[in-house]
């Protein structure tokens, strides 16, 4: 895995982690991959030697000097950055097929309420067609298609 992907993998890992959509688990493999891509901190080390038994806390407690370290964006656990940067990260598991359009709106929709995020707004309204196809006569795939459309324009900017 390159370095590149390997940041990237970190990045959606913690995003997720934040937000309770991701395991200590999740992070150490990550934190292990950053390792095997030859990107080397004192922390990222410490947190790649964790045992996923027990890590939950100690994940917790290392996760913002790892980031620190590498160089990538931390949010504190449950804000809304934190939820804006874990929905990046399901626009790219949709974008890779690893994730379901239906499942992310619904994801924003209950991250964020509408009117409260201008990087989510679309989907969370998107949840909401999903929920009166019958009476807006679309098929759940024109709707998928403009989620994904959704998920493309959200994923461009970050």
């Amino acid at each position: 895995m390159s370095a590149e992907a390997a940041l990237s993998a970190m990045r959606d890992a913690v995003a997720l982690w934040q937000v309770g959509q991701s395991s200590a688990a999740d992070v150490i493999y990550a934190a292990c991959g950053l390792l095997t891509a030859d990107v080397d901190t004192p922390t990222l080390r410490t947190l790649a030697a964790l045992s996923i038994k027990d890590a939950d806390y100690e994940v917790n407690e290392l996760i913002e000097a790892a980031m620190s370290e590498i160089g990538l964006a931390w949010h504190p656990r449950d804000t809304s950055a934190a939820k804006e940067a874990a929905l990046v990260a399901l626009a790219r598991r949709v974008l890779s097929g690893g994730m379901k359009p239906a499942d992310l709106a619904f994801w924003a929709h209950s991250a964020f309420c509408h009117g409260t995020s201008d990087l989510a707004e679309t989907l969370v309204e998107l949840d909401d067609v999903y929920g009166t196809l019958d009476c807006m006569h679309l098929a759940v795939a024109d709707v998928d298609a403009q989620v994904i459309a959704e998920a493309r324009r959200i994923t461009s900017l970050s």
